[in-house]
């Protein structure tokens, strides 16, 4: 570990101590990306757009809790409150004025989780082809039913 100098004593005195990947903590409303497990930008959260996957995400996640942007109105946060309530999930609010962020709701753990896809439109994207080739599978697997049989009958 390197010694410290006069200039760094006097930059801790003035502007106080660094904070290890301080742009990071301003984005997730104080965590580290490490740690999210899912995020909703302040759009989503005030759409009532991403209640269903939070509510998934709740359930594969019952140890996290979650932090909204104090920015927000409350009556936008009611539902995603009221979720988290549903499946004990602690909340907090976090109010900072200097923080400019898009973030409105972020589902953290106090430990590392290192997960991929955290935000809505990238598990949307994830999902969708897995969608389409169920209903590709569907399509291509012809019911046995009489009415079946004989459309295949005449054709």
């Amino acid at each position: 570990m390197s010694k410290k100098n006069v200039d760094d004593y006097l930059q801790e005195g003035m502007y106080g101590t660094r904070l290890p990947n301080e742009s990071e903590r301003k984005m997730y409303l104080g965590t580290f990306r490490e740690r999210v497990a899912f995020v909703l930008t302040i759009g989503e959260v005030m759409s009532n757009k991403g209640l269903a996957e939070l509510k998934r995400q709740l359930k594969q996640h019952p140890k996290a809790k979650i932090l909204l942007n104090g920015n927000i109105s409350y009556s936008f946060l009611k539902e995603e409150k009221a979720l988290a309530d549903r499946f004990s999930i602690p909340h907090t609010t976090v109010s900072n004025q200097e923080n400019d962020t898009e973030i409105g709701l972020v589902l953290t753990y106090p430990y590392a989780v290192d997960i991929d896809q955290i935000s809505l439109k990238d598990i949307e994207e994830k999902l969708a082809p897995k969608e389409k080739e169920d209903e590709e599978e569907k399509n291509s697997n012809p019911s046995k039913g009489i009415v079946s049989k004989l459309k295949n009958f005449f054709h």
